[in-house]
């Protein structure tokens, strides 16, 4: 198959690319508008005591929904005329909405809520509301209703925030970020494949696959959001993806190219063999990456599944571009691949003479496999060592529901729930909705039930149909967002406890003791963030399976080993809890500042498993690179143990510097990333560029070295029945032979084999 694609791309090379061209441009057209069109949200787990109470609210009593907060300032104090007016203004428009419902206004509140929405300083008022929808269309109409309302005039200025208009920013902020990611990713790219390559020509073609793979990817997605939900973070993972393993996969197969005719193949069957070498370890890489990726498929919110096909989309068409693309580029190219050497100039200008050719023994890393060998339990000490250190901090790791705060300052939700946290009872983020939905009993049950409540600690009141409650005792008869029907009813709780915190947890653990008159749902965003952080965790144990059982599977189709699956499994583990460790120490604990972020003690729920398949994904795919290697030099050695030595640092350093080179450019994708103004992407472009760099720099070249050494023969071996098994359908790089200079080459122009 792989020479048959060599050939290809050698017969009708510019064929091939004039139907790449064309298809790039088609999949430009229709896909690069799908930024404007997918989703902010994705972040509820469907069929959650949340949902559920979210439809009852919905359905019977048409409310619910996400919250939208506006602040209404004025310096001269909320009762000012001018407050005044542009608060029942913002009131009345909302009232008059079909997407807005409950709306409550400092300006028009029962005294005893009145005193709840007016800021410490009395200078900002709230007119708070609740808009129907789910996070496909809620935060549109948010935004919808907020942009003529908010602004400055007559000295009183009105923001806008809350759920839905956070949810709004998250999306527009994410194509803020993905432009930026282009902008900066792309050209330091450029400059580290001109450093790795020496040739400007040559390091052009990665980019020209990552090209293809991107605009075949967003096409993909758009076609997919015709049948599905896929979150708008799909394209930003999906660019980043793209441009990290086109780049890798083009890498390995231009690398090996000019490996083979450096070393007096023709070009022609220096392809054929890069094909068969390279390009057989990048369709077990891709395969690999691709069913780690798929893992996330199994968890419930359509966030994360959004990012599995943007995961399985990308590395397809990166392993398309790389095997159809770039071969057909090479070919055309000829000779010229190598052209625009600017080591040659530099060489000139700083007066060094040209490098010679050094066999493999000779080479650094060589050597360093051959120290990591020597001496093999030190190493292992130490550098697990180092390892557990940098992930102690993940003992203390706290999953949680993200807030505002992962948006920079500049934006409207932000300012708002910074106003709230300083001026306002952390309870006004988020009130406790409790659902009926089977009887509520009688209205004094009912009734009993808000007055018991209402004692709960840090319960500042309840509203119920008949009144709102304080302390055990009715304060109000006039009541807010709670309602009763012949069959159901709500009821609505404020708090003083920040709905996202710790304790806001615990405290819906204390509603919960409350005797209840019949069955009840709790809703509000304490209950979310429990049901949502469960729903990823209860399915965090079946990933990890998933994903060990293909590491096994995998490594062994590859190497007909049983120890090195097991090796491999263990040493991409020990890259991600470092990884993680310093993404908590930093984001979640607030240490260096928080690189700009701000630390709320907790970390969105969604990013540790995120990371965990990527990150474990991109190890592998450094894994399969290196044991491939490794394994073509076992299979030409006398099987010894010096052999396996030998194996395991020729192995290196065939792959060593490339691997490192890779893990740079990856590195290169994911601070890009770290650029975004979303602090938990940020987050997950630091903890990605972590676990690779420290994958590729010490625990391929160092860690796995001393395994190996320590294990010698043993390395290689598995049972007789399995060994049969795999020598019959293991997936090995073949021996496809040395390949003489200049022999049997195809003419690019023609249609069969011809002698040059």
């Amino acid at each position: 198959m792989l020479t048959k694609l060599a050939e290809l791309a050698i017969r009708w090379p510019r064929r091939v690319l004039a139907g790449a061209i064309v298809f790039f441009i088609a999949a430009a057209a229709f896909g690069l508008p799908v930024m404007s069109k997918l989703l902010a949200g994705g972040y509820d787990v469907p069929d959650t005591e949340f949902s559920r109470a979210e439809a009852l609210l919905a359905d019977e009593f048409d409310a619910g929904g996400f919250t939208l907060i506006f602040t209404v300032t004025d310096p001269a104090g909320a009762d000012s005329a001018a407050a005044r007016q542009r608060g029942q203004e913002i009131a009345a428009d909302l009232q008059a909405s079909d997407h807005a419902r409950r709306t409550l206004s400092y300006w028009s509140a029962p005294p005893q809520m009145a005193d709840l929405l007016l800021g410490e300083d009395r200078t900002t008022g709230l007119v708070v509301t609740q808009i129907a929808g789910n996070d496909r269309d809620a935060p549109n109409w948010a935004h919808e209703l907020a942009e003529p309302l908010i602004g400055t005039a007559d000295g009183v200025t009105v923001a806008a925030g809350g759920e839905a208009m956070a949810q709004y920013e998250l999306n527009h902020q994410s194509r803020i970020d993905l432009i930026r990611l282009e902008i900066i990713a792309a050209p330091a790219i450029f400059v580290a494949l001109v450093w790795i390559f020496g040739s400007v020509v040559a390091a052009m073609v990665p980019l020209i696959v990552s090209g293809f793979a991107i605009v075949a990817t967003m096409s993909t997605l758009r076609i997919l959001f015709q049948f599905t939900d896929v979150a708008v973070f799909a394209v930003n993972l999906s660019t980043a993806l793209c441009l990290a393993l086109a780049v890798d996969y083009a890498l390995f197969i231009v690398s090996r190219y000019r490996e083979e005719v450096a070393a007096g193949a023709g070009r022609d069957n220096a392809l054929v063999r890069a094909m068969n070498t390279a390009g057989r370890t990048v369709v077990y890489s891709t395969l690999t990456v691709a069913v780690i990726t798929a893992t996330m498929l199994v968890f419930p919110i359509y966030f994360l599944r959004s990012l599995a096909y943007a995961g399985l989309a990308g590395v397809t068409f990166s392993l398309v571009g790389s095997l159809l693309v770039a071969p057909a580029v090479l070919v055309v190219l000829g000779d010229k691949v190598d052209a625009l050497d600017v080591r040659k100039p530099l060489r000139r200008w700083f007066k060094r003479p040209e490098p010679q050719p050094k066999r493999p023994e000779e080479q650094f890393w060589y050597r360093v496999a051959k120290f990591a060998m020597r001496r093999a339990v030190p190493v292992v000490v130490i550098v697990v060592g180092v390892i557990v250190v940098l992930g102690s901090p993940l003992l203390g790791a706290r999953l949680g529901y993200p807030d505002d705060r992962v948006l920079p300052e500049s934006t409207s939700s932000r300012q708002v729930g910074d106003i709230l946290r300083d001026q306002f009872s952390p309870g006004t983020l988020g009130v406790v909705h409790i659902a009926m939905p089977e009887g509520y009993g009688s209205p004094r049950a009912l009734t009993a039930y808000a007055s018991d409540l209402s004692t709960v600690d840090g319960v500042t009141g309840v509203a119920a149909p008949s009144g709102v409650y304080v302390d055990g005792s009715m304060v109000s008869p006039v009541t807010f967002d709670s309602e009763m029907s012949s069959s159901a009813a709500y009821l609505t709780v404020t708090t003083e406890i920040d709905p996202l915190s710790t304790e806001g947890a615990n405290q819906i653990a204390d509603l919960k003791q409350v005797e209840a008159p019949g069955q009840v749902l709790f809703s509000g965003l304490a209950q979310r963030s429990i049901d949502n952080t469960a729903g990823v965790q209860d399915r965090l144990p079946w990933v990890l399976a998933m994903i060990a059982v293909a590491t096994l599977v995998i490594v062994f189709m590859m190497t007909g080993s049983i120890l090195l699956p097991i090796k491999a499994l263990l040493m991409n583990l020990l890259s991600l809890i470092a990884g993680f460790g310093v993404m908590t120490w930093i984001f979640q604990d607030g240490n260096l500042g928080g690189l700009g972020t701000v630390a709320t003690g907790y970390y969105n729920y969604t990013i540790p498993p995120l990371l965990l398949v990527l990150a474990y994904g991109l190890s592998m795919d450094y894994e399969v690179f290196v044991l491939s290697r490794m394994r073509e030099e076992w299979a030409k050695s006398d099987k010894t143990s010096d052999a396996n030595e030998r194996a395991v640092a020729l192995g290196l350093a065939h792959t060593g510097r490339l691997v490192t080179a890779a893990a740079t450019v990856m590195a290169v994708v994911f601070l890009a990333i770290a650029t975004a103004e979303v602090s938990f992407m940020r987050g997950l472009g630091i903890g990605l560029a972590l676990t690779v760099l420290l994958d590729a720099f010490v625990v391929r070249p160092l860690l796995v070295p001393a395994f190996m050494r320590l294990f010698g023969r043993l390395n290689w071996w598995a049972p007789a029945p399995l060994a049969r098994w795999h020598e019959r359908r293991g997936f090995t790089e073949g021996d496809i032979g040395p390949v003489a200079p200049d022999a049997g080459a195809l003419d690019p122009d023609g249609d069969a084999f011809v002698r040059s």
